[in-house]
């Protein structure tokens, strides 16, 4: 009897086939990997050229490039020293609230570029700064006062005399976009570290009430209080927060207000990294818009790309500092001071300062 060998139909060959072509490729998986992540970046590259070539003038095309420079961090579009970005960021009132461009929170920030890393520095708002014969908080105000736009020109240079740095770019916010922030991430989570109860919170808007004549103007205030633990904060209590500065005992200083400050920074940063609001191109847009709206700046927008992206590398190696107290005197009230509560250098001149500073944005282990 004639053997029958038995043969694969027409669809079993082609299965066959392509499993050892498989086969063939999975020994190589280095070079599968490459090829798919060459292909991808060529794709990136080829949508960035084309979407830039075609619609680089429209408001979508705005969006795209600062997508783009987020993405490549072009070296050309930012400045820096020593490959470190500094900025700037100022608190300041705003509309409807008493001395409104008065910046009661001053924060240094230096971004490192390699490797990626950020670092907060807290100044005291009452820092008497001689040459201008007044608080650090109103060097904003009074460069404005002097040429249209040149607060953040004057509050820069003052605070490089503190710092020793040079300092790039400045962000000035108002009290108005920190509480919608604070909304549109939904609220974040603050570590109260000391119970504390501030009877002389200023209302906005009624600096001014005679009170019906009452001489102690109570209706100018309002009692806050927070309980010491976790909790999670809207806009508006966030602000409170911060901003409280007459409590009792030590939450009552400006050092731990600023401390306070640096708080509800580092929770507002865990949330915007968050992958509920990094993956929310709704929130992400309505932040965008608050920013438009509510904050001035002199960083050109592929800049602020960049230090977007930095900030997002570095979210684990973002760390917050505010000037010891240890380098600070308070003089006692006097004419020379134009009578204020005010802080200068302990050692008579900022180099103690220059050093700190200079340890900590060098990744140094600092006192």
């Amino acid at each position: 009897m004639e053997e029958v060998i038995s043969q694969p139909a027409g669809g079993a060959k082609k299965r066959i086939f392509w499993q050892r072509i498989k086969r063939k490729i999975l020994k190589h998986v280095w070079l599968v990997r490459a090829g798919i992540i060459a292909g991808v970046a060529l794709g990136i590259f080829l949508m960035v050229w084309l979407v830039n070539l075609l619609v680089g003038k429209s408001i979508f095309g705005t969006y795209f490039l600062l997508v783009r420079d987020f993405v490549f961090t072009p070296e050309g579009k930012i400045e820096s020293f020593e490959g470190t970005t500094n900025i700037l960021v100022l608190g300041k009132g705003g509309e409807g609230h008493e001395a409104p461009d008065l910046t009661d929170t001053i924060i240094y920030l230096s971004v490192t570029h390699k490797p990626q890393a950020a670092y907060l520095i807290s100044i005291p708002r009452d820092i008497w700064i001689a040459q201008i014969r007044a608080k650090v908080n109103s060097a904003y105000y009074w460069g404005n006062v002097r040429q249209e736009g040149g607060g953040m020109v004057l509050a820069k240079s003052t605070v490089e005399e503190i710092v020793g740095q040079p300092i790039h770019y400045a962000i000035v916010i108002d009290f108005a976009a920190f509480k919608k922030v604070i909304d549109i991430l939904g609220g974040v989570e603050v570590e109260v570290e000391r119970s504390f109860v501030d009877e002389k919170y200023p209302i906005p808007g009624r600096e001014n009430d005679e009170c019906g004549g009452d001489k102690e103007f109570k209706c100018r205030y309002e009692k806050v209080t927070f309980e010491k633990g976790l909790r999670v904060m809207d806009g508006e209590a966030a602000l409170k927060f911060v901003r409280s500065r007459n409590a009792q005992g030590e939450e009552g200083t400006d050092i731990a207000r600023e401390a306070r400050q640096q708080k509800v920074i580092a929770a507002i940063k865990n949330k915007v990294l968050s992958s509920e609001i990094a993956l929310s191109p709704r929130k992400l847009l309505a932040l965008f818009e608050v920013a438009k709206d509510h904050i001035e700046t002199d960083m050109p927008a592929p800049a602020a790309a960049i230090v977007a992206r930095r900030i997002f590398q570095a979210k684990n190696k973002i760390s917050t500092y505010v000037v010891p107290e240890n380098y600070l005197l308070n003089p006692p009230t006097s004419p020379r001071y134009d009578n204020l509560y005010v802080f200068i250098p302990q050692a008579g001149d900022w180099e103690e300062v220059h050093s700190w500073v200079g340890c900590i944005i060098s990744g140094g282990l600092c006192e």
